[in-house]
């Protein structure tokens, strides 16, 4: 049997697909600038992420071959490391969890990360 909407029955779902739209919409808006690696040591893992203006401060080139260079070049690098949280409205995002150094000695790959939920900038 088919059953059909009323018509204020449509007007909520539209509104309420754009309201959606919109919010995912600010949200990739809010994280375009930051691009997610994972660094890889002998003993485990971690992401970390950095803004266009790091990248763009770091040279020239792919992100993940400048950011190699520049740990290897200065021995360490301090920077945002990223995690699964909650964001205000209770929805898992991955944003970051605090500023961590990297050494030179403990990297043994750093690679690109596509994050399987949306991505927040780390507060100015």
């Amino acid at each position: 049997m088919f059953c059909r909407a009323t018509r204020f029955q449509r007007r909520t779902l539209f509104a309420a697909a754009g309201f959606t739209t919109m919010a995912a919409i600010m949200s990739a808006a809010a994280a375009e600038g930051v691009s997610l690696f994972k660094i890889v040591t002998p003993k485990d893992e971690m992401f970390v992420g950095l803004t266009k203006e790091d990248i763009a401060r770091l040279g020239t080139g792919s992100a993940v071959e400048q950011l190699s260079k520049k740990i290897a070049a200065d021995g360490q690098m301090t920077i945002w490391q990223y995690g699964v949280k909650h964001d205000a409205d209770g929805k898992l995002v991955f944003g970051p969890i605090a500023k961590v150094s990297v050494f030179a000695a403990g990297v043994v790959r750093i690679e690109p990360y596509k994050a399987a939920y949306d991505v927040l900038a780390p507060a100015p």
